[in-house]
């Protein structure tokens, strides 16, 4: 019966004509759905706010729990990458240098890197000691460190990194 179609006869205002069962059908559907689709009604309005809302509850500590970890990743990397341009520094030069922007006009970085944390370039603690590569016993740059208050995701101090 799926295949077979039908021929009614439609009196309606303003048709007058023959048309096949499935036309009828879709018809009668489509006058139903212009009927509904004046709108949406206020409670399918708050119910979709209220899924946006519990959706949004979830997604934006997620976020913000990936934005941290992150920058924290970053200034890790950033802090290794100074420490090791210094024992490269020293060993090429026989001393230590002086301050971090002595990396950057040697080479032996490019730039002197952000401090994702405070999100300032050159705002490091450069820890000065003895030298020990230098016979004179002078001062130099031995470590750096984050100025960044606050503690990480596990409870260390960024000035502890």
């Amino acid at each position: 019966m799926i295949g077979r179609i039908l021929r009614l006869k439609i009196s309606r205002p303003g048709f007058s004509g023959v048309i096949n069962e499935r036309r009828a059908i879709y018809l009668d559907r489509a006058n139903a759905e212009n009927r509904k689709s004046q709108g949406f009604t206020l409670l399918e309005l708050m119910i979709t706010m209220f899924i946006l809302i519990i959706l949004l509850s979830v997604a934006i500590p997620t976020y913000q729990r990936s934005v941290l970890h992150a920058k924290e990743t970053v200034l890790e990397q950033n802090l290794w990458q100074i420490r090791r341009s210094i024992d490269q520094y020293a060993t090429d030069k026989g001393k230590l240098p002086q301050r971090i922007q002595d990396l950057v006009d040697e080479g032996y970085l490019r730039e002197v890197p952000v401090d994702p944390m405070n999100e300032e370039r050159a705002e490091w603690a450069e820890i000065q000691g003895e030298d020990k590569y230098s016979a004179n016993g002078d001062q130099g740059l031995i470590d750096v460190k984050s100025l960044a208050l606050g503690a990480d995701s596990e409870g260390k101090n960024y000035s502890d990194y």
